[in-house]
């Protein structure tokens, strides 16, 4: 069974674990040194309450983190306050077996009763598997950057997919801090 929730400090070892492949392996990040514990709960509790980090878990007693996803700032400037950057980095083991669906949806879910009006997924491209997960959860596609990162020896496209949460009213709602919201799943 698996269980959704909000991420803690000490889910931070875990979720750092799970993102290093992706760093050290590969071009979906395109970080070239992989954050130690330390460095990825300073980015947990950067989000200041605001930003979502969830963590999905195999829902035992023990709980073992089979993947994290998170929202942060899309952008510094404050008209971009109502729009998030998403990502999900599921464990070796755990990828495609449905977990990252519902987690990633209870993110979106999350969101959405924020009140963010838009999300923004970007991807490394190729990568057919973020794609559909993308496209499963609504997002679609806005626009292809190419050649903009290098990595591994080569350069890499990189795709941006798009996921409406809300009407953009006017004027705007703020959104709501996470730390008010918790986890929704719809």
């Amino acid at each position: 069974m698996i269980a959704i929730r909000s991420a803690r400090a000490e889910d931070a070892a875990a979720i750092a674990a799970i993102y290093a492949p992706f760093v050290q392996g590969g071009t979906v990040s395109f970080e070239t040194d992989a954050p130690d514990t330390r460095a990825m709960r300073s980015r947990m509790t950067a989000s200041d309450g605001l930003y979502p980090w969830i963590v999905a878990t195999n829902g035992d007693a023990e709980g073992g983190v089979l993947g994290y996803a998170y929202a942060t700032r899309f952008r510094d400037r404050p008209a971009y306050r109502y729009v998030v950057e998403t990502s999900i980095y599921m464990a070796g083991d755990a990828q495609r077996q449905g977990a990252g669906r519902l987690l990633y949806e209870a993110l979106v879910d999350t969101l959405r009763a924020q009140g963010f009006t838009q999300a923004i997924g970007v991807i490394s491209l190729p990568n057919e598997a973020s794609i559909t997960l993308h496209e499963q959860t609504g997002f679609r596609r806005a626009g292809v950057y190419r050649e903009i990162g290098f990595k591994m020896g080569r350069w890499i496209d990189v795709g941006y997919w798009q996921c409406v949460l809300n009407a953009s009213a006017v004027p705007p709602v703020e959104p709501r801090p996470f730390s008010a919201v918790g986890v929704v799943r719809d």
